[in-house]
């Protein structure tokens, strides 16, 4: 039996300095910026992502999960 719930838990990993770290994905909104606890790098989404998650994380954001897209944040 497949689950339909999405995925809480990603591990964002900086480009700039390669540190990983688990972050728990809000399911409301989208997370536009990380700053790297290591390195201080603010993160933001890549063109065509919608957010942190979706660039940088091991899973991708909680609505594109669903495969709903990110109305979130598309205001």
């Amino acid at each position: 039996m497949t689950s339909t719930a999405p995925v809480l838990e990603s591990v964002l990993t900086c480009p700039k300095c390669g540190h990983a770290r688990t972050e728990l994905m809000p399911t409301d909104a989208c997370q536009f910026f990380y700053e790297c606890e290591h390195c201080k790098a603010v993160l933001r989404p890549r063109a065509g992502d919608c957010c942190v998650f979706c660039s940088y994380g091991s899973v991708k954001c909680p609505p594109m999960q669903m495969q709903q897209g990110c109305s979130a944040c598309r205001g």
